[in-house]
């Protein structure tokens, strides 16, 4: 018996009735079924979170308006902008509507925005910031994936608002770092001017020290003149005093003369009178008496002119002495002035002096200044280049920049295209393993009619590895169909999809014949052992890093994760010749499963019984 006749035997023996015909297409349908229905329930989940339930719950009381601010309320704008958008079926209630329907199973999550929401929003312009919350609410008996939903929703909440309130504290920042470098600029003219100012300060400074210097050597000679002019006035004060009290004495001395003269001159008629009545008593004649009073008359005339003299030089005298007590007293006063003007003008030596000094120092002072001045100008110059001089516009495109300083740009070397796309490695590499198994539920592994008549073992072998085989080939044909054409998943490279996907069955045959040839139906539950290891291990959904050191080890040895990893880069156009080094081990564990099965049939053919040679239809 050759071994196409042995595998045309064991099909008529699967097709022998119409339960059998019915048990056999069903068990081919096992894959496409399993990996076609749950690829199909899972093809793109993400297109139907519109219709997910959330509740929202806007208890936001906002600000109130201010000066500098009209009043706002985030949580409403918030809620608007989730319910235009439309990410899922948003339903704006109440709390207590919230967590009734969370209960009730209502709404999948909720999303609660507290009260105080838009007042901590904008404490971050105050001395006492605080961060705003938003509260998410799950269910896990509703859903677990739908808690998960949740948070990366509310994340993008999250993410959104900080955005947009990072743009505004940006722009508010911007706008002020515009004005400071307006301020800063006029700062600099302002500067400038100083540093001119400073400068011609500086040049009259200068020319101020020389005139303080030349006042300074012009007061100390001026204090030492008013010192000698004050000495001279004391001495003519001095000798005018001893020149008035010699004036005085001789015009009292005049005075005294002049009243003499005077009272001489006014006695003269009574003289006269004197005269003559003695001379008369004497008995001298009329004549006579007349003769000498004719003769005494010039002398009163004399008298009486020289009293007159007498009195003009007595007034003199007086009016001289008068005056050099005048003098006297000027001198004093002219004595006193000059020595308060020699105080003084050493006064004023000293302020001079002194001034000089201070305007040395002022001059010193104004240099550093000047060169302060310059500085400043200088460095407020620089501060102003160092600002940017942007318009609204720009400053609008910054504070989106500061807001959102990173743009996710994706650059896959590969793409699944949709969740389903990105399942249908794993799925399809164990719909291969689960279609194989329950083909070996009703296939015989090896027909023992065959190793009692044959005497070769690999004959044997390869019918009952080819069986399955070609059956196991139909059921990854009939899945990718599904997969390419009802389901429409993108194929890169689909001759080579298709070729892992039957070269995996192939090697799935060749292990679990390998199993129930040496163990029987031991062997066949050790192939449902290691449908479940390699469900863990294969790394189709998560990473295989991230497994448990044990279970990474495993994922290394078992063709599951072969088989996934060959797949993904065939079908989503990645590295080939990975792919071909993934082939190459699942052809290594199909070559050992052949050879194992093989010995297990070599043994098989030296234990051979009369029951062997009949034929049998169930296997």
């Amino acid at each position: 018996m050759k071994v196409p006749q042995m595998i045309a035997a064991e099909l008529r023996r699967l097709t022998s009735t119409r339960m059998s015909v019915i048990a056999l297409l069903a068990l081919v349908a096992v894959p496409v079924l399993y990996g076609g229905l749950y690829l199909w329930a899972n093809q793109d989940p993400y297109a139907k979170f519109p219709e997910v339930p959330v509740a929202l719950v806007v208890e936001d009381e906002g600000t109130p308006a201010a000066d500098d601010a009209p009043a706002r309320n985030v949580g409403d704008e918030v809620a608007d902008e989730l319910l235009a958008d439309g990410a899922f079926d948003w339903h704006r209630v109440s709390a207590e509507q919230a967590t009734t329907g969370l209960d009730e199973s209502t709404y999948d999550f909720a999303i609660t925005i507290p009260a105080d929401f838009s007042d901590s929003l904008a404490s971050v312009g105050t001395d006492a910031p605080r961060r705003a919350e938003i509260v998410l609410s799950t269910n896990d008996a509703t859903s677990y994936l739908a808690g998960t939903i949740g948070k990366q929703a509310v994340e993008r909440i999250r993410a959104v608002i900080a955005q947009q309130v990072g743009r505004e504290a940006a722009s508010t920042l911007l706008d002020s770092i515009a004005t400071i470098r307006s301020n800063l600029s006029d700062a600099a003219d302002g500067a400038a001017r100083l540093a001119d100012g400073a400068a011609q300060a500086v040049d009259g400074a200068g020319r101020l020290s020389d005139g303080a210097s030349r006042l300074a050597d012009g007061s100390t000679q001026l204090a030492e003149g008013t010192a000698q002019l004050a000495d001279g006035s004391a001495q003519l004060a001095a000798g005018a005093q001893q020149v008035a009290d010699g004036n005085a004495q001789l015009a009292a001395s005049a005075d005294r003369v002049g009243a003499a003269v005077d009272e001489a001159t006014a006695a003269l008629p009574q003289v006269r009178d004197d005269v003559a009545a003695r001379l008369a008593a004497a008995g001298v004649d009329q004549a006579t008496i007349d003769d000498v009073l004719a003769r005494l008359d010039p002398l009163g005339a004399d008298l009486a002119a020289g009293n007159d003299r007498v009195q003009e030089v007595v007034g003199q005298v007086d009016r001289l002495a008068a005056g050099s007590a005048q003098v006297a007293d000027g001198s004093a006063s002219l004595a006193a002035a000059t020595r308060t003007a020699a105080d003084g003008a050493a006064e004023v030596a000293a302020g001079s002096n002194a001034l000089r000094d201070g305007i040395d120092t002022l001059g010193d002072g104004l240099g550093a200044l000047g060169d302060g001045a310059g500085t400043l100008r200088d460095g407020l110059a620089d501060g102003v280049d160092a600002i940017p001089d942007s318009d609204q516009a720009t400053r609008d495109a910054q504070a989106s920049t500061i807001a959102d300083p990173i743009a996710l740009e994706t650059s896959p070397v590969t793409q699944a295209g949709s969740y389903g796309a990105g399942l249908a490695p794993f799925f399809a590499a164990l719909a291969g393993w689960i279609g194989i198994y329950a083909l070996f539920l009703i296939v015989k592994p090896i027909s023992r009619r065959a190793v009692t008549a044959l005497h070769s073992p690999i004959r044997v072998t390869f019918a009952g590895w080819l069986t399955p085989g070609i059956l196991g080939a139909v059921q990854m044909i009939g899945l990718f169909v599904v997969l390419a054409v009802t389901l429409g998943f993108h194929m890169a490279n689909p001759v080579g999809t298709l070729g892992v996907m039957v070269l995996a069955s192939a090697t799935y045959a060749a292990i679990i014949l390998a199993l129930n040839v040496w163990l029987g139906s031991v062997g066949q539950f050790l192939g449902l052992v290691l449908m479940v290891l390699q469900l863990v291990t294969a790394g189709g959904t998560f990473p295989w890093q991230t497994l448990p050191a044990p279970l990474t080890a495993l994922h290394h040895v078992l063709p599951m994760g072969d088989v996934v990893d060959a797949m993904r880069q065939s079908m989503y156009g990645g590295d080939l010749s990975r792919a071909g080094a993934d082939a190459i081990v699942l052809l290594a564990w199909l070559a050992g499963g052949l050879v194992f099965a093989a010995l297990g049939v070599t043994r098989m053919t030296h234990h051979r019984t009369l029951r062997d040679l009949q034929p049998s239809l169930i296997g």
